[in-house]
């Protein structure tokens, strides 16, 4: 918690959640890695630092492990990687570290531009994903001592928030303050992105049960989506540039020569979510959901791509549920049925 305390809840004979262990940290706490099988605890610090920490057999007891001085600012997201120990973080000096759980010293470091957000892992490949606040997410492939970059991904009109790597379906899914989700098809050789917008506010964090093929989604107002991942999706289209209309050639109001060789006042620009194209606002009078391609609430669609959707077209394709508090984490034991969810409210509610 940002109160600089760790805490460890149990679960009494009453049904009841009580803290058994109470440990106060010389800093707010900021990010957090638990290893079940080692019951071995990191802590991200807002001072830059990493603390481990190991727990008891009966959860009762913290030892103190080591410190591992990882960055020079806010700790945002750690990942534990006990075949190479290794624990791998990023933070507020933008840049991504990884170091050696043995030794505890840094074994390499890469900068980004903007201040990394959050971090996913595959443990196979030594890939590492990470996403930063200017909305981009970048492909890492991880060595000893040094590191490359694969690729990067630019999707998203805001910072990124959340990530989930599922290492199965070699799927990618990305939340961000744009209030959107995009599925990145990293192991399609086509590249396939799909875009799920269905929250009304940043997406805080993000889930994916491969068993089931479902997605879970959590906004910061509170909303909790469950996506239906198990069916063919459509691609959402690119944004087509036009300096007219392409439904009824009017100028828009940057064409300054078109609007004078017609006398006509230019029109402001809008595209269709459903085709892309570009057209005015007396085109695209129509909003309408669609589902399949991730629409989730009506958006703008032009007047023509209006008419052929059906009305089995705009059955919704995931259930929206509210966890009545400002969601800033999420976590998932899929095997136990379990979510929990932490609020700004300084409240941890389980499902």
């Amino acid at each position: 918690s940002q109160c600089r305390t760790i805490r460890v809840w149990l679960k009494r004979d009453s049904g009841q959640y009580w803290p058994s262990i109470y440990h106060t940290m010389s800093s707010p706490c900021s990010a957090m890695a638990y290893h079940h099988d080692s019951r071995r605890i990191f802590v991200g610090q807002d001072n830059g630092a990493i603390m481990e920490f190991h727990v008891s057999e009966d959860f009762n007891k913290m030892n103190f492990v080591k410190t591992y001085p990882a960055h020079q600012n806010r700790v945002s997201a750690i990942i534990f990687c006990l075949t190479s120990e290794w624990v791998i973080s990023t933070g507020h000096d933008k840049c991504v570290s990884w170091m050696c759980t043995r030794s505890g010293s840094m074994l390499g470091r890469h900068y980004f531009t903007s201040w990394a957000s959050c971090l996913q892992y595959d443990y196979e490949t030594r890939y590492a994903f990470v996403g930063d606040y200017s909305g981009q997410i970048t492909l890492l492939k991880l060595e000893q001592n040094t590191c490359s970059i694969i690729t990067t991904l630019k999707g998203h009109e805001g910072s990124i928030t959340s990530l989930w790597w599922d290492p199965v379906q070699r799927l990618l899914f990305s939340g961000a303050s744009d209030h959107s989700i995009i599925m990145w098809d990293i192991g399609g050789r086509k590249g396939r992105t799909l875009l799920l917008q269905g929250h009304h506010d940043k997406v805080q964090a993000i889930c994916y049960i491969q068993l089931t093929r479902q997605l879970v989604s959590c906004s910061a107002d509170g909303g909790i989506a469950v996506w239906n991942m198990d069916i063919s999706r459509e691609e959402a289209p690119q944004w087509l540039e036009s300096d007219s209309c392409q439904k009824c050639e009017q100028p828009f109001f940057w064409n300054i020569k078109q609007m004078w060789d017609t006398k006509t006042l230019g029109l402001r620009q809008h595209h269709c979510r459903k085709c892309g194209q570009a057209v005015c606002g007396k085109c695209s009078t129509k909003r309408s959901s669609y589902p399949i391609m991730g629409f989730e609430f009506q958006v703008r669609v032009c007047d023509s791509c209006f008419e052929s959707i059906k009305d089995e077209d705009r059955t919704s394709l995931a259930t929206f549920h509210e966890g009545k508090h400002n969601i800033s984490h999420m976590s998932m034991d899929i095997s136990r049925g379990l979510m929990v969810t932490c609020g700004s409210d300084r409240i941890v509610k389980v499902f």
